[in-house]
């Protein structure tokens, strides 16, 4: 990973963020409330948080929903995201929640110190070049054994696509697998799925410093 994957990663947030920032109010009203989730998903993410020991960080938390889903089932986590706008809306919204701006790229946290990176959805608009910066921060962050999960659209090929609010990317669930594991994780599953009227949609959960 070089300067120039980190100036990429970063400049594609920012550009996200200002986005998200733009429409916070529409993005909430359409699909930002845990109401919106699939029944199917928060199953599996409580599923999955409970068996992470340490912290959690859900990074890109947006308008937070997640976030406080996960903590009112006693799960220990903070929200993190680039949107100043959806900050202050979680907070608003889920004053018994932790949230907090930053970004993928730099957590802000000490290293091994996360049990578990819940990046459900926000490394969407991360330019190819330079989601490592990212993969690399979130297996700083977390302690040997600690977990990682990724929810992200699945694609044929890795290419962009006209998100609602800016360029997202589809990956093929084999290349995105190949970045995580190169960044120091195991991959331990992968899901897509597919309903009817929408983007197929994929997760990944891996484990930090596993052999395979």
């Amino acid at each position: 990973m070089g300067v120039q994957s980190s100036e990429h990663a970063h400049t594609s947030h920012v550009q996200a963020a200002d986005a998200y920032s733009r429409r916070a109010g529409e993005y909430v009203e359409a699909v930002g409330k845990i109401e919106h989730a699939e029944a199917a998903d928060r199953e599996y993410l409580l599923e999955w948080a409970r068996g992470v020991r340490g912290p959690v960080l859900d990074v890109g938390c947006g308008p937070g929903q997640w976030t406080d889903f996960l903590r009112e089932h006693e799960v220990d986590i903070e929200g993190l995201d680039p949107s100043t706008a959806f900050v202050e809306h979680a907070r608003r919204s889920y004053p018994l929640s932790r949230y907090r701006r930053g970004q993928a790229e730099s957590l802000g946290v000490e290293s091994k110190s996360l049990g578990g990176v819940l990046a459900w959805y926000s490394l969407i608009h991360t330019e190819p070049s330079g989601i490592d910066a990212a993969l690399v921060e979130f297996a700083r962050a977390i302690h040997p054994g600690g977990s990682l999960l990724i929810g992200f659209f699945a694609g044929v090929k890795l290419e962009p696509f006209d998100h609602a609010i800016t360029t997202a990317y589809y990956w093929p669930v084999n290349a995105l697998t190949e970045r995580v594991e190169r960044a120091g994780f195991t991959v331990i599953e992968t899901q897509i799925r597919e309903r009817q009227g929408r983007r197929p949609e994929a997760l990944l959960s891996a484990r930090l410093g596993l052999s395979a």
